[in-house]
């Protein structure tokens, strides 16, 4: 049997260059991360989402350096071929030094292998600053849940040609940075698939429709045991995975089928 080869930054440009969807689920501990990682996801996220599905709070924004750096403690020695990303949470990255030193937590003591930050150009100064010290870096456009006290609701960003254009220009400022991931989030399709196009670097969507190189969702939301789910609050591009499923893994499974087979999203997932 061939040893297991770990998915890189490198292999995640590969599979987008060769037009192979990348399959991303956010985890936050040790069984979960065996369970997605024998499923084949390639890249899990621990998320600041954990504030919601975990804490149970009703938004991201109390979540700290050190919960993530906690959660990402146990995912990470179960990891033998997904690729892991951590959240940096709300502040953690508002100066240089702060974004360092939460980086520097997140690698050295949570084990991630990049880290994930949210805005657009005004972030390049941080992201540009992280890489050049050898720190990979996710940027995050679209919907931004850490910005919800100030947008005020969870609602679809770029609907707008103006706003498409900020966030086209956003994505290339951000990668020309020095950004290796891109995670575009509740965005209409038809942006979802410009900035896929224009983009350098892989571009993950979550409720950006199905031309992005490879999508991600909170795993609560596909086993259908989120609380945004058992309250009536069902984001659209969620999917109950565990419908028809004999068990979590298999749910897992075809989750990761769907998305390779780009069979998920479907129309009815899509802005």
């Amino acid at each position: 049997m061939e040893p297991i080869k770990p998915v890189n930054v490198a292999e995640l440009r590969r599979m987008r260059e060769a037009g192979e969807k990348i399959t991303a689920l956010t985890c936050y501990d040790a069984s979960f991360a065996l369970l997605e990682d024998r499923a084949g996801v390639d890249v899990i996220l621990v998320g600041d989402s954990l504030g919601m599905v975990i804490q149970g709070g009703n938004t991201t924004t109390p979540v700290t350096v050190n919960d993530i750096v906690y959660h990402s403690r146990c995912v990470a020695p179960h990891l033998k071929r997904a690729f892991l990303v951590a959240d940096l949470p709300f502040l953690s990255y508002a100066t240089l030094e702060r974004a360092l030193d939460a980086s520097q937590r997140m690698m050295q003591e949570g084990g991630a292998k990049m880290v994930k930050l949210e805005g657009g150009r005004e972030q390049a100064n941080i992201v540009e600053y992280l890489a050049i010290r050898g720190v990979p870096v996710c940027a995050h456009l679209g919907l931004q849940p850490q910005f919800i006290h100030k947008v005020g609701a969870f609602k679809v960003q770029g609907r707008e040609e103006a706003a498409a254009e900020i966030m086209l220009q956003d994505a290339k400022v951000l990668t020309e940075a020095g950004a290796d991931l891109l995670v575009l989030e509740c965005v209409p399709s038809s942006l979802g698939k410009r900035i896929a196009e224009a983009s350098k670097v892989p571009v993950i969507g979550i409720g950006a429709g199905p031309d992005t190189h490879g999508q991600i969702l909170v795993l609560h939301d596909i086993l259908n045991i989120s609380p945004m789910v058992t309250i009536g609050r069902k984001p659209r591009f969620v999917q109950n995975f565990m419908e028809g499923a004999p068990d979590i893994e298999s749910a897992v499974r075809a989750y990761v089928q769907a998305v390779k087979t780009s069979k998920y999203p479907a129309p009815e997932h899509c802005f």
